[in-house]
C-alpha cells in the first residue's frame, strides 16, 4: 500500500511539471464529454453495483441517494462539464500590476496550486466535477473515494485517463487510489506532505474530522453545514414561506440545507403556522423552542440547546423565536458553521446588517440557503466548500483553485 502511494505520489509531481495550454485542456475535457455520452450505460451498470452493495450493507438513505446515478444525474455531469469548458483559463493571468518609485515594475500572476488530493464520500459525480475542475486549472489530482461509490469512481476515473491519453497528456494528472483500506486515507494524510499540496475533504463530520487531526498539509473544507434561515420583523410572508421550504426540503442532504429557522417574535403569529405547516405537510419534523411551540397549531418536539448545533441532512429543522436581529446574529455565530445563513426581509437597512456581521463564507438575502453551490455561482462546478477564515472561502471552483507568484522586472536596479 506504502509504495504504491508513494508511487502515484511521484507520478504526481512529475506530471505537475508539464504545463498545458488552454487550447489543450479543453481538447481533453471534450475528449471526456464525449466518452461519458458513449458510456452511460457502463457508467449505470457499475453504478448499480454500488447502489445493491450499499443496500445490502445497510448504508443510511442519504448516502444512498448521493450515490445514486440516473439519466438525470449524467446530464448534469456533463452540464457541468460543458461549462467548465466554457470558462476562461485561470492560469498565467495578470492579477495585479504597479511600478515602484525606483523603475521596477512588479506583477502578480496567476498559478497553479500543485498537487491536490480529494478525499470524498458517496458521490460519484465529484470524480467528474473535481477532475474538470483540478485540470482546467493546471492542477493535478489524486481521488481517494469512498469505498461505497469504488466501481462508479472507478470508471469515471477511468474515462477522465482515456481522454487524458487520446490527447498525448500524461494520464497522471488524475490518479484515483485504488486500494479500499482505510489506512490509505490515514497515509495520504499523514505521510504524502513531499508529494500533495493541499488535501479538499468532501464528506460527512466524521471524514472531515479525520482529515483535520490527520492531515499534514493545509486543507480546503468545511466539517458541518449548520445554516440558518432568519425570518425577519419586515419579512414578506409569501417569500418566507417559499424561501423556508426550499432551503430546507428541495434536498435534505446537501450541506447547504437549513438546519434552524429563526423567526422574529414580532411576527411569529402571522408566520409561525404558514411557515411550518407548509413543511409538515411534507413530512417535516419540526424541533422547537417553548415560544413556537406555543404558537404552532401542528406537531412538534420540544428542542433542547443541542439541537441549534444538529445537521440533520434530514427532513428535520430547529426553530427558535429571537427578539431582534441582534440576537438573530449572535445565535447564528455562536451555533452556525460559517457556512450559509440567509435573512428573509423588505428592509434594506436588516438585510445590511444581517449580510455585514454574520461570520459565514455565504451571507444571504431574500433567497435559499440551497444555493450554496459553485454550479449555482457560475464556478462550472466546485471542489467543495470552505469555511476556513483564510481564502478561498465559500465555493471553491475554477478561480478558487490558484495561487499566484510576483514576477518583478528591473532594468538593472540594485538596492540601497
Amino acid at each position: 500500500m506504502k509504495k504504491n502511494l508513494i508511487n502515484i505520489g511521484i507520478k504526481a509531481k512529475k506530471a505537475s511539471k508539464i504545463k498545458i495550454d488552454s487550447k489543450n485542456k479543453n481538447k481533453v475535457l471534450k475528449k471526456f464529454l464525449n466518452l461519458i455520452n458513449k458510456n452511460k450505460k457502463k457508467i449505470l451498470k457499475e453504478n448499480n453495483k454500488d447502489i445493491k452493495l450499499a443496500i445490502k450493507n445497510n448504508l443510511p438513505e442519504n448516502l444512498i441517494d448521493r450515490l445514486t446515478l440516473n439519466q438525470k444525474k449524467l446530464e448534469e455531469m456533463q452540464a457541468s462539464i460543458q461549462k467548465i469548458i466554457k470558462l476562461g483559463d485561470p492560469i498565467n493571468k495578470l492579477i495585479g500590476r504597479w511600478k515602484r518609485p525606483n523603475g521596477l515594475i512588479i506583477k502578480r500572476v496567476s498559478t497553479p496550486i500543485g498537487v491536490i488530493g480529494i478525499i470524498y464520500e458517496s458521490r460519484p459525480n465529484v470524480t467528474s466535477d473535481v477532475s474538470s475542475l483540478c485540470f482546467k486549472s493546471g492542477n493535478v489530482i489524486i481521488l481517494r473515494g469512498g469505498s461505497e461509490a469504488y466501481n462508479s469512481n472507478m470508471i469515471i476515473a477511468k474515462l477522465f485517463r482515456d481522454a487524458l491519453k487520446i490527447n498525448n497528456v500524461d494520464q497522471n494528472y488524475v490518479q484515483i487510489v485504488k486500494n479500499k483500506n482505510r489506512k490509505s486515507v490515514d497515509y495520504l494524510l499523514s505521510k504524502m506532505e513531499k508529494f500533495i499540496d493541499v488535501i479538499i475533504p468532501r464528506g460527512g463530520k466524521n471524514l472531515v474530522k479525520k482529515v483535520q487531526q490527520l492531515s499534514s498539509v493545509p486543507i480546503i473544507g468545511h466539517l458541518e453545514g449548520i445554516c440558518h434561515t432568519y425570518i425577519d420583523k419586515d419579512a414578506d410572508l409569501n417569500m418566507a414561506v417559499k424561501i423556508v421550504h426550499n432551503a430546507k426540503l428541495r434536498n435534505t442532504s446537501i450541506c447547504g440545507a437549513t438546519e434552524t429557522i429563526l423567526m422574529h417574535k414580532k411576527i411569529i403569529k402571522k408566520f409561525c403556522n404558514p411557515v411550518l405547516e407548509k413543511l409538515t405537510k411534507n413530512k417535516c419534523e419540526i424541533i422547537a423552542d417553548a415560544t413556537i411551540r406555543k404558537n404552532f397549531n401542528g406537531k412538534s418536539k420540544k428542542a433542547n440547546e443541542k439541537d441549534w448545533s444538529k445537521e440533520y441532512l434530514a427532513p428535520k429543522v430547529s426553530v427558535k423565536a429571537v427578539d431582534n436581529i441582534f440576537e438573530a446574529i449572535k445565535h447564528i455565530n455562536k451555533y452556525g458553521t460559517m457556512h450559509t445563513d440567509s435573512i428573509i426581509t423588505k428592509n434594506k437597512k436588516s438585510a445590511d446588517l444581517f449580510l455585514k456581521n454574520i461570520k459565514s463564507s455565504i451571507a444571504m438575502h431574500n433567497t435559499s440557503t440551497q444555493f450554496a453551490d459553485g454550479g449555482e455561482f457560475g464556478f462550472g462546478g466546485e471542489v467543495g466548500i470552505s469555511t476556513n477564515t483564510l481564502p478561498p472561502r465559500g465555493p471553491v471552483g475554477l478561480n478558487q483553485l490558484i495561487s499566484y507568484k510576483y514576477e518583478v522586472l528591473g532594468k538593472g536596479q540594485t538596492r540601497d
